[in-house]
């Protein structure tokens, strides 16, 4: 067998050996620190218990500045568990790697100021840098992460969950009279959110079938619109959130990577194909629910014009994702009638739309592409194997929202 760490040259006469790209550890530790401090920052920003810290009165020195050191402890029970789920994620892919003797680098971490990224990071990645060669080991290295990840986010929900403090840690908050008013009332949440004050918005963040489940198990457990003053518990969510992107089962996402490793190219394809159509449809729900309320009493011209925009933008995502004129049209014709269907059935059903798929799929047909580049060895995977890819489909389910995040 040839030596795995040796290359052939073109001729094949010759081997030289595989040049390893090096790492720059003081880059990828400069990136890891820049993304604690604006992590940090999103989540005291999030918790934003100002009242708290005016009567704590405590401060540290922070850089050029003075904090409340409250301040500081909520940020950094954002961050820590934020920043642990990224990082055993994407180290989960790169042992895998280096076990299978993949190139990779380090894992790259993603800062960004809240003002613009309002959790402080846009993640974090690996690069692989030369082509996974079997089945076998592109469902290890795509497996990893998201499973390693997955222990992390869930200890993380599990901790907020039997850490959380009564409805009054909420009279901390700036704003929010309407809510302190019922939690002074009645020592409880509200059912729905209440009037928010003038110009205010009021951020919803999506249930999902683990976050809900483990709520049944825990009391005080904050309605989902309050969820991001709640630190740990809020970066468990983005854990969640985070683990359902990554297994998205398209392209070369990891939930990509494991179905194509768990049923092969054809199936891959077909799958991959009918999950982004049905993240159209989501999309679509979104726009014309949002559009009613934006063309109301403009007459039926506006409203044509937007159910015509829409087709149109239908039919830019399908050209991406079907060869086949034949089976664009088809499914254009599919996804009409069923978003025109949701519209007669009524708010009650258009509710579940959300028109940030639209953007999400956009990266996807553009960026991360539908369909699975083939490997060169296709050998079947193990037993093992087959019941890790069925479980992370599973976590998959357990961690997708349909509306990952709205504002009312």
């Amino acid at each position: 067998m040839p030596d795995p760490d040796v290359e052939p040259t073109q001729n094949g006469q010759a081997d030289v050996p595989r040049r390893e790209a090096k790492d720059r550890p003081w880059l990828h530790g400069l990136l890891f620190v820049l993304t604690l401090a604006t992590t940090v920052l999103a989540g005291a920003q999030w918790v934003n218990r100002v009242l708290y810290y005016e009567a704590q009165g405590e401060t540290v020195s922070l850089l050029f500045t003075t904090v409340p050191m409250g301040w500081l402890v909520d940020g950094l029970r954002y961050a820590i568990p934020l920043l642990g789920f990224l990082t055993v994620h994407e180290f989960g892919h790169y042992f895998a790697a280096r076990y299978h003797r993949v190139s990779t680098s380090l894992p790259y971490y993603i800062p960004f100021f809240p003002q613009l990224n309002l959790i402080g990071t846009f993640g974090a990645v690996i690069s692989i840098r030369q082509a996974i060669p079997s089945k076998r080991k592109l469902f290890d290295i795509g497996a990893a992460g998201p499973l390693a990840g997955f222990v992390v986010a869930l200890g993380a929900l599990i901790y907020g969950f039997a850490t959380l403090p009564p409805p009054e840690y909420l009279l901390d908050l700036t704003g929010h009279e309407a809510l302190k008013e019922h939690i002074r009332q009645y020592g409880t949440f509200p059912d729905t959110p209440p009037d928010p004050a003038s110009g205010a918005m009021v951020i919803v963040v999506g249930q999902t079938p683990l976050f809900w489940l483990l709520s049944q198990f825990f009391a005080n457990v904050p309605p989902m619109y309050e969820v991001y003053h709640y630190p740990v518990l809020f970066a468990g969510w983005l854990g969640l959130f985070f683990t359902a992107l990554n297994l998205l089962p398209v392209g070369q996402l990891d939930g990509g990577h494991i179905l194509y490793a768990l049923f092969g190219p054809t199936w891959h394809r077909r799958l991959a194909q009918a999950f982004v159509v049905l993240l159209l449809l989501l999309g679509g729900m979104g726009y014309v629910r949002e559009a009613q309320s934006y063309t109301e009493g403009m007459g039926p011209l506006w409203q044509s014009g937007a159910w015509l925009l829409l087709a149109l933008i239908f039919y830019g995502y399908l050209t991406r994702i079907f060869e086949a004129i034949r089976s664009r049209l088809v499914a254009l014709t599919g996804l009409m009638a069923a978003v025109g269907i949701a519209a007669l059935v009524g708010p009650a059903l258009l509710a579940y739309g959300y028109t940030g798929w639209l953007i999400w799929t956009l990266l996807i047909v553009f960026l991360v592409r539908v369909e699975h580049p083939p490997v060169m060895h296709a050998e079947e995977l193990t037993p093992t194997r087959r019941v890790l890819g069925y479980v992370a489909l599973a976590i998959f389910l357990l961690c997708f929202s349909i509306q990952p995040l709205s504002v009312l």
